[in-house]
């Protein structure tokens, strides 16, 4: 996984009054926590946030921050980020502190891989989980996860559990649920030709 470099500032003040006035100036409103340390609130630029999380990995890539001695060179991962709902940009995020030889929990995107042969045979593509939650060291996070679905036929599914997890990390959704189904009738043209 990619690290990028993120400058912060200490927010000294809190409130909807100070978010609102960090918006208007294209600064973003965070907070940093981690294991054994106490919240810390800081400001960062909507437009350092976007590229830093920007492309494949997205909010999985390790930020670096500097900028407050507190957290100078301190790892962090996106926890949660909340985004306007019209224009879609960061309004606030949570920032956790990770350290990098101990193991993190994240969501990790799926990404299918060829045409499956029950859609060739007319059939419909149900993806029905995009993400699947995986732990690993951080440096070990990957980008995605490939499914192949060439082989998928019409009625039939892959499941969490059929998927192989990349080399360190362990997959730890329900492996019983459905990932990826191929929907509709196995022999509709044999059907018709006997109608």
């Amino acid at each position: 996984m990619s690290k990028q470099v993120l400058n912060v500032e200490l927010r000294e003040k809190t409130g909807k009054g100070i978010c609102r006035r960090l918006r208007a100036a294209s600064r973003v409103p965070a907070v940093v926590y981690g294991k054994g340390m106490e919240p810390i609130c800081i400001s960062l630029g909507l437009k350092d946030l976007t590229e830093a999380i920007a492309g494949e990995g997205g909010r999985n890539h390790i930020l670096t921050l500097q900028g407050v001695p507190a957290l100078e060179g301190a790892n962090v991962i996106v926890a949660d980020l909340l985004r306007d709902s019209l224009k879609n940009h960061a309004r606030h995020v949570d920032l956790h502190k990770i350290n990098l030889a101990d193991k993190v929990k994240v969501q990790v995107k799926l990404n299918l891989v060829g045409t499956p042969t029950g859609v060739k045979a007319g059939g419909f593509l149900d993806f029905a989980m995009h993400t699947v939650e995986v732990e690993c060291l951080p440096v070990h996070i990957p980008a995605h996860i490939n499914v192949d679905v060439v082989e998928l036929a019409i009625g039939h599914s892959i499941h969490v559990g059929d998927i192989s997890a990349p080399i360190g990390t362990a997959i730890l959704s329900d492996p019983k649920a459905p990932v990826v189904s191929i929907l509709g009738r196995k022999a509709a043209t044999e059907e018709e030709a006997a109608a």
